[in-house]
């Protein structure tokens, strides 16, 4: 049901997690502190003190934390960030009218991008609704929760403080279930209201773990599809961030050729020796070229929504026809590859836990490990597998430095495992085709020996 995999030490002891809940502010601060979420971004303001309140007061204690952004819209994208780097849940929040309006555009990329997320937004108090109070934004005034409605799965404002609790788990239920953000707009008066209680009536530590049953007979289909190829293409996708090593592993083992979209780009290791480059937007010609290739008999697409740019204008001709085999935990996105021979639903990291265990004993998989050991170790400087264009520019000493130049440097003058974040527009397409940074993910231990790998990048949309 998950897509989000339990993280090892917390920065908070869940089962000692939450002081006394004297107002719904602390009580909130006490259901975070149960997920292990470490802060809340946003910008202070009068509607929504009450909860920096509490905020200060679990800071004190050493637990959750605010960081105050320059801009609401940069908390949001602060709170996407923070699940993209930890896999814990983003909390952001803003006080009313201009505060959750500017919060929009940060909320939205979440959304499309698939990002878990919480966000809180204040309101005057309900005794003001209607009577145009102050950066008043109920139903009445500036509708911010109606503006809402269209980058959020989960909408609602608490209208009562006995709402507060039923409505905040049915959030963070459907920020996960959905991988896509909530939105709680509260109003002055409950955040201050007291509690009542004195513990969180619900346990959300669960919703940490996926859940989300497989089905025995698509995975047995799969299995067989995978194993009888004579030529098969692993399109990585950006949802395979938690399954990357185990799905490269099985990539290993059947001598797959693999590709990435370009948000996918930094899960694999440029220098990984089945690595063909990146499909679609700003992508490579021997990706292109492999996916055309007419002894390409099975496409198996991971963890993408198959867009624009990620099928290179949904190109029939390479990804988007009978050869494709879609592999999704968001059912939704099955709606997009209608042609796809087969649709796998399910947690990815797990799928590919039962495939690997199901191929790894394969005479297939035996033969071709056999015929991998025959080979002679190259004791050569690992190489790319894949072509840029232009590449002279890489390494011109024309003034002005060259885009292509800059961004072969970077490689140099950074540690191999510096995170990158390219945003939207040219540095996106310069560093999708030309930014690769030389890492040593091509060894390490994982379970079974299988090895681990690591996202080295973050592209903002």
């Amino acid at each position: 049901m998950l897509s989000i995999r339990p993280q090892e030490n917390l920065s908070t002891d869940i089962s000692q997690a939450g002081s006394t809940c004297t107002n719904l502010s602390d009580l909130f601060i006490s259901y975070l502190e149960q997920l292990g979420v470490e802060y809340v971004f946003g910008v202070p303001g009068g509607a929504i003190e009450p909860l920096y309140n509490a905020l200060a007061r679990s800071e004190r204690r050493g637990s959750v934390r605010p960081i105050v952004a320059r801009h609401e819209t940069g908390a949001a994208f602060m709170a996407h960030g923070y699940y993209m780097s930890k896999r814990r849940l983003g909390v952001c929040c803003a006080t009313t009218g201009p505060g959750a309006t500017n919060m929009l555009t940060g909320v939205a990329t979440a959304y499309e991008n698939n990002g878990p997320m919480l966000v809180i937004t204040a309101q005057t108090a309900m005794s003001h609704f209607g009577r145009g109070a102050f950066q008043e934004s109920s139903d009445t005034s500036i509708n911010t929760t109606g503006m809402f409605q269209y980058c959020t799965s989960y909408n609602s404002l608490v209208s009562h403080a006995s709402q507060f609790e039923h409505k905040l788990y049915a959030a963070i239920m459907t920020a996960y279930q959905t991988s896509t953000p909530s939105h709680l707009s509260i109003p002055l008066d409950i955040f201050r209201s007291s509690s009542g209680i004195e513990k969180p009536s619900y346990d959300l530590s669960g919703l940490m773990h996926p859940t989300r049953r497989l089905d025995a007979e698509q995975l047995d289909k799969l299995r067989d599809l995978l194993l009888s190829s004579e030529n098969p293409v692993f399109v990585i996708g950006e949802g395979c961030i938690d399954a990357i090593g185990t799905i490269l592993s099985v990539a290993t083992l059947l001598q797959a050729k693999v590709v990435t979209t370009p948000h996918a780009k930094g899960l694999v290791s440029p220098y990984h020796p089945l690595f063909r480059g990146v499909i679609g937007f700003a992508g490579h010609s021997t990706a292109q070229s492999l996916l055309a290739d007419a002894s390409v008999d099975l496409v198996i697409a991971i963890g993408t929504g198959l867009s624009e740019w990620a099928s290179n204008n949904w190109d029939a001709n390479t990804l988007m026809n009978e050869k494709l085999v879609h592999v999704e935990f968001l059912e939704r996105r099955f709606a997009y590859s209608p042609m796809a021979r087969m649709h796998v639903s399910g947690d990815i990291g797990l799928v590919f836990d039962k495939i690997l265990s199901g191929i790894f004993s394969s005479q297939k998989a035996k033969l071709l490990r056999e015929k991998n050991r025959k080979m002679p170790e190259s004791r050569d400087k690992p190489r790319r597998h894949f072509h840029t264009n232009e590449e002279k520019k890489c390494t011109s000493d024309a003034v002005p430095v060259k885009p292509q130049r800059l961004m072969h440097e970077l490689t140099s003058l950074f540690p191999p495992h510096t995170c990158y974040l390219a945003d939207v527009g040219n540095s996106f397409s310069g560093s999708v085709h030309y930014l690769h940074p030389y890492d040593r993910r091509l060894s390490g231990e994982r379970k079974r020996g299988y090895g681990v790998y690591h996202s080295c990048f973050e592209f903002a949309p």
